[in-house]
């Protein structure tokens, strides 16, 4: 039997804003707070690097869950749409 101890999932909620004042909220779940924190000093981080934004900040609320990697890809194609506008 293994020892290891499994840790509890933790739903949660990204709330994004933009400095152009856009929101948006992305439903993620993680399995663990270190996972959450994992999220915010780099996936985020490199995400909104890559749509070009500057000055976006991430809210992280408990919420329903969702797959992980779909949230990525949701959340690179809405930060992706909101560079877009705001250089439109």
């Amino acid at each position: 039997m293994s020892n290891e101890v499994q840790q509890p999932e933790f739903p949660y909620l990204v709330k994004v804003e933009t400095t152009s004042g856009r929101f948006l909220s992305v439903p993620i779940a993680f399995l663990t707070p270190q996972q959450v924190q994992h999220f915010l000093q780099t996936d985020f981080k490199r995400l909104v690097q890559e749509a070009g934004l500057t000055g976006a900040r991430a809210h992280v609320e408990r919420a329903t869950t969702a797959d992980y990697e779909d949230v990525l890809r949701q959340l690179a194609v809405s930060l992706g749409a909101g560079a877009r506008q705001t250089a439109a």
